[in-house]
Formats: structure tokens, C-alpha cells, sequence
């Protein structure tokens, strides 16, 4: 038996018949289902030839950009955290804009650059269309501007974007993508913000996330009403593990704006990972925030997170559908298709090409990696899942689930590489309480293979 018993227990029940894709909508939804998503990354403008302090600004561009065109369903954003996983990047130039994007299954990027010019701004917005094996970037105009007037301008460069990619906006859409590229008047509260948002994606960790939460109140301070600034600290806090400092956060945002879906959507994340089990409360949160943006595809997998755990098996599965729709390239969809086909349909083929579709979306994957290695185990097929714990352990050197596994593989095929295993995974996570149970039965393990070998 494998080692990780989330396998029956925790997988969480995922998406989606192909045929349900065919889901006919009105009103509305059907023209959100219309609309073909296009996968865009968004990355700081490169503000390497501005000042120190003043090199806020490209960060500044980045958050103005996503949150204008989250505002469109044919756009999806790939986040931060996908992002961070093909390294640390320094200034977003050219060639490793092109790189990341392909390497990210992207459609389109979105960069730029940013330089001062007599006292005045120049931005220079840059696109790139991913063609095939092809694809040349494009300047769009430059917006030469003077910093009172920095953020009145910038909230015109979403849709100014949208248009370059030939997305037809109507007027009350053109109206809202510029309202949310402004969460603020104040140009010092946005600055303070900037930094906060700059400090939690060159600085991930503790570190990081303490040094945002003090550039947020900042911008709070500066401007009571920035909800955005809210919501943000309340994402601060539910990384360094303050559950009741980020629902409070979050409220405080809902207070001043009941419209903005993403502080609803994160209190049903909060609601669902709570230990007393609020599965109400999620779906009553990702529901409101489904209300407010019907094309938000995180919210639907929130939802059907949620009503898996309630134990309502068509509702997770409408909801997952709904957010593949939405998002397409999302790997979680991907990898989750994957543990459904395979625990729950006994479809082998289906769940490998579905595992192996997150992993192409996501290389850094080790949940997605780690099923499809326990879908080969289970079918025999030791190489090939040796190949991928091992991969999971080369992404993560203290995964003890992929070290235990691997070494229940070797058992099967080399008796005195599993010993060896087997004491590197007891070194490791006799360290930690939350293994004691699984360290005792590695050790009955260890004895028995070395008994067998001497004999």
C-alpha cells in the first residue's frame, strides 16, 4: 500500500466529462462562454533606468494592468506563484519575457518599460503574441505623463491593451476595466502599496510578507478606502498564518466595496481549509463571488472544492467544468482530472494524459507528479514511477510522501537501493512529529529488507 493515504481520502473529487463541456447556457452566460479566454502574463515593466525610489513604478504598471483586465473574461492571468517557478528575474526585458511565456503556454505577454524624461514618466508598453515557434513584439504608443497624473493615465493602458489584441470592449466594459485599474486617487497610498506587492514577489516567505504587511498599512493609513490594499493584507496575513487578521481584512474590503469578488472568493479559501469544517459558509462566499464575476474561474474550483466536501458529487462536478471553461491551462484542473479518472473511473489512460497535461502546464508540479508516479506504481509500471518521485524530490528535497514512496518501489526491483532509501527517509522524517506513525512502519521495513539480505 502506498504511504500517502490521502489517496482515497483526500483527493478532492475534480471536473469533468469532455461532454459536459457542451453545456448549453442563455442569457448573459452565454456570451462569457463566447468569448475565447486567452492565457496572458503580466510582468513588471522593467524600471531598471529609474532612480532607486522610484522604481516602484514598474511593479505599479503590473498591478494596474491585472487589475483592469481581470475585469474581461477573454482574459486569464497566470499567477504569481507559476510565475516564480521558473526562477528569479531581475528586470523583465525581451528575451526572458519570450522564454517565460513559452515556457508557461502563454498566448500573450504583456511588458514594458519604464524611464523619466524631464521631470515626467515615459511608459513604453510592449506586447508579445505567442505564434507557434514565432512571434515578434510589438510597441504600443508610449505614455509620457508627469507623476500627479501617473495613475489617471496608467488606468487607461488595459484597455488600451485589450484593443491591441483585438478584444472588441463595449462602453460599460471599456468603464469598468478603467474604474478598477484606479483603486486609488492617492499616488503615495498606491506607491505604498506598489512596494508591499514588490516585497512579497522578490522577497517569498516571512520575510517578504512581514515587509508588505507594513508598506499596506501604510497605504491604508494614506487611504482608509483602498480596498484593494485590504484584501492584499488580508492575503499578507493568511501567508504568515493569521487566519483572524486576514477574514478581518477582508471584511474591512467588503465593507467598503460589497462588489469586489476576490475578497469573497478568499473568504470561502478561508472558510474551507477552517478546522470546523464551514463548508456552507465557502459555497455561500464563492457563490457571491461567482455573482459578481460569473467568468471567475478560481472561484468555481473554490466552489467545487467546497461541494466535494460536502459530499455533493454533481455539484463539485458542474463547478469544475465552469472553471475549466473559464481557464483552460489552469494545472490544478488538469491534475485533479487526473486523481478523478483514475480513483474514482479506474480510467489508467485518461489519468496519465491528464496528469501529464498538468505537468506540461506546470513542470514544478509535484502533487500532479506525485499522482501520476502512484498511477504507474499501482500499475506495475516501477521505472516510470521511480522516475517521478524521484523528480518530486529533486523539486523537493524534504518531500518525505515521494522518498517514502520511492523507496516502497525499490522493495520491488533492488532490495539494497530500497535500504538505502529507506534510511534516507528515516533520517529526514524522524525530525517531524507528523511522521512518527509512518517512520515506525519504515523502520519494520528497513529490518526486514536487511534480515532478507543477509540471509
Amino acid at each position: 500500500m502506498m504511504r500517502d493515504p490521502g489517496r482515497a481520502g483526500r483527493w478532492t473529487l475534480v471536473l469533468v466529462a469532455t461532454a459536459m463541456l457542451a453545456l448549453a447556457w442563455s442569457g448573459p452566460e452565454a456570451a462569457i462562454a463566447a468569448t475565447k479566454p486567452r492565457a496572458v502574463m503580466i510582468v513588471p515593466f522593467d524600471a531598471s533606468a529609474l532612480d532607486p525610489e522610484d522604481r516602484w513604478v514598474g511593479e505599479g504598471v503590473e498591478e494596474i494592468l491585472g487589475l483592469g483586465l481581470a475585469q474581461h473574461p477573454a482574459f486569464v492571468q497566470v499567477d504569481r506563484a507559476r510565475m516564480r517557478s521558473v526562477g528569479r528575474v531581475e528586470a523583465w526585458g525581451e528575451p526572458v519575457v519570450a522564454q517565460t511565456a513559452r515556457a508557461l503556454h502563454v498566448d500573450a505577454a504583456l511588458f514594458g518599460r519604464v524611464e523619466r524624461q524631464d521631470g515626467d514618466y515615459v511608459i513604453q508598453p510592449r506586447l508579445l503574441e505567442i505564434k507557434g515557434s514565432g512571434g515578434e513584439p510589438i510597441a504600443l504608443d508610449p505614455i509620457i505623463v508627469a507623476p500627479t497624473e501617473l495613475l489617471a493615465r496608467l488606468a487607461t493602458l488595459p484597455g488600451i491593451y485589450a484593443r491591441t489584441l483585438k478584444v472588441t470592449l463595449t462602453e460599460p466594459e471599456a468603464r469598468k476595466m478603467e474604474k478598477a485599474a484606479m483603486p486609488t486617487r492617492s499616488l503615495k497610498a498606491f506607491e505604498h502599496y506598489a512596494r508591499g506587492t514588490m516585497a512579497m514577489s522578490q522577497k517569498p516567505g516571512q520575510d517578504g510578507n512581514e515587509a508588505a504587511a507594513d508598506l499596506l498599512a501604510r497605504a491604508i493609513e494614506v487611504d482608509p478606502n483602498f480596498v484593494v490594499a485590504h484584501y492584499t493584507m488580508g492575503i499578507v496575513h493568511q501567508e504568515l498564518g493569521n487566519r483572524w487578521k486576514a477574514a478581518a481584512q477582508f471584511r474591512a474590503s467588503i465593507q467598503l466595496d460589497g462588489t469586489y469578488p476576490e475578497s469573497h472568493k478568499a473568504l470561502g479559501d478561508l472558510f474551507l481549509a477552517a478546522p470546523r469544517r464551514l463548508f456552507d459558509q465557502a459555497v455561500e462566499a464563492y457563490d457571491k463571488a461567482i455573482q459578481l464575476r460569473p467568468f471567475y474561474a478560481e472561484a468555481w474550483v473554490g466552489l467545487g472544492e467546497a461541494k466535494a466536501a460536502k459530499g455533493d458529487v454533481d455539484g463539485a462536478v458542474g463547478a469544475y467544468t465552469k472553471a475549466l471553461n473559464y481557464n483552460p491551462i489552469n494545472p490544478r484542473v488538469h491534475m485533479s482530472l487526473g486523481k478523478i479518472y483514475y480513483a474514482e473511473k479506474g480510467l489508467y489512460y485518461e489519468s496519465v494524459t491528464a496528469y501529464k497535461k498538468a505537468i506540461e502546464l506546470d513542470p514544478t508540479s509535484v502533487e500532479a507528479r506525485m499522482g501520476l508516479g502512484e498511477v504507474f506504481e499501482d500499475k506495475g509500471l516501477y521505472k516510470e514511477a521511480m522516475e517521478e518521485y524521484k523528480r518530486v524530490i529533486e523539486l523537493d528535497g524534504k518531500h518525505t510522501g515521494a522518498m517514502y514512496n520511492l523507496a516502497l518501489v525499490y522493495e520491488k526491483v533492488d532490495p539494497k537501493e530500497a535500504v538505502a532509501q529507506w534510511e534516507r527517509y528515516i533520517a529526514l522524517a524522524s525530525q517531524l512529529p507528523s511522521e512518527k506513525d509512518w517512520v515506525d512502519v519504515a523502520r519494520q521495513h528497513l529490518r526486514k529488507l536487511k534480515s532478507q539480505i543477509k540471509d
